[in-house]
């Protein structure tokens, strides 16, 4: 919203979704872009945004549920689409902007990562486009420019380590909700913050190149970089390694896709000063001390319905963990215990892929229910 604020000569919001747990920034938002349509969760947040919302001449259609969300991301006035709905709750808007034919700017990650093989179809078979959000997939995407998979040796996926990089394993089963929520880099909302100090992150985005970028994963290597400005990078056949570096900020990968292909410069991008850089430095990750990392690489090259009950799975135990009903060092035991229950299909369609899902939450909410009882 920064950005199309800072370019209102580019752009104009057509359409608006937002969960309705901030209705006063959702009240203001709406005041200054003035969308066309505005899709809330249920009638109860339709209803309060409907009664605080009083501008003049302007009566925009508020729409609710799953429904509402496709209906906002094949809007036949959206040239983009920006999908940064956190978690599954992205696979039906994404899927239904592909079959619209639109531009995805996908920061939702946990849509390739369930649904990959179906959503990268729909792309192809639509002539949709997705331009990645991520930071690391977008620096990906700025490096792979020109070139095809068959060029790249592997893709080497930055990472700052998250909150808990130089703690012990000792250490780590005392690490409380204050602190996985300390991310040293990024600020972002709670579920990806924890699941940065877990890495479960990490491995999402490696399933998440995976289909992106047409590479196997075991030619994608997690490089643990704590400053966080080197965003990604490819190593090619030839030797060769092109990364793209700016400041931890979110601005830049967001203003390269809602611009993308074009190059323009930005009022709202902070820049890089190399010369205020000291230092950059990179380690491997310890697969031991975060077993989530280790989970997600063990899936990642499955085109079945896994790594959807794996992201199912995450989300229903960070969600507890939020919540303080368990412990840090028990959210990848509840993961894996749920993964190992599901029985996988082969080729899944995207409905089965979310049956998959429903029935993997259903399934760590009963373990965990048991467990905290």
């Amino acid at each position: 919203m920064d950005i199309a604020g800072s370019h209102p000569e580019d752009f104009q919001v057509v359409t608006l979704a937002a969960g309705g747990s901030k209705l006063e920034l959702l009240v203001e938002q709406v005041r200054h872009f003035r969308p066309e349509v505005i899709a809330v969760p249920d009638e109860i947040v339709r209803k309060a945004l409907l009664a605080v919302l009083n501008i003049d001449n302007y009566r925009p259609e508020v729409v609710t549920g799953d429904a509402g969300l496709e209906l906002a991301a094949a809007h036949p006035s959206a040239d983009t689409v920006v999908a940064g709905l956190v978690g599954a709750v992205g696979i039906r808007p994404v899927a239904a902007a592909a079959r619209a034919a639109k531009t995805i700017a996908l920061a939702n990650k946990e849509t390739l990562v369930a649904a990959g093989a179906p959503i990268m179809a729909m792309v192809k078979q639509y002539g949709a486009r997705i331009v990645p959000v991520d930071s690391e997939h977008s620096a990906i995407h700025q490096s792979l420019s020109g070139y095809l998979s068959g060029d790249i040796k592997r893709i080497l996926l930055t990472g700052s380590g998250g909150p808990f990089r130089t703690w012990t394993s000792e250490q780590l089963k005392k690490a409380t909700l204050e602190d996985a929520l300390k991310h040293p880099n990024w600020s972002m909302g709670p579920k990806i913050t924890i699941d940065s100090s877990t890495l479960m992150n990490k491995g999402l985005e490696i399933i998440e190149a995976r289909w992106l970028f047409d590479v196997s994963a075991d030619r994608i290597d997690v490089v643990i970089h704590p400053q966080s400005i080197l965003h990604s990078a490819v190593e090619f056949v030839d030797g060769s390694v092109v990364g793209q570096m700016g400041v931890p900020d979110m601005h830049l990968p967001i203003h390269y896709a809602l611009y993308y292909p074009e190059r323009k410069q930005s009022r709202a991008v902070p820049l890089l000063d190399l010369f205020k850089v000291k230092s950059l430095t990179f380690e491997e990750p310890d697969y031991d001390r975060f077993p989530c990392l280790a989970m997600a690489r063990e899936v990642a090259d499955r085109a079945d319905t896994t790594p959807c009950v794996l992201n199912a799975a995450n989300e229903v135990v960070v969600q507890f963990f939020l919540q303080g009903s368990i412990g840090f060092s028990e959210i990848p035991g509840f993961i894996r215990k749920v993964v190992d229950l599901h029985q996988s299909i082969t080729q899944p369609s995207l409905d089965d892929i979310l049956e998959a899902d429903r029935r993997a939450r259903e399934t760590a909410k009963d373990l965990l229910g048991a467990a905290v009882r």
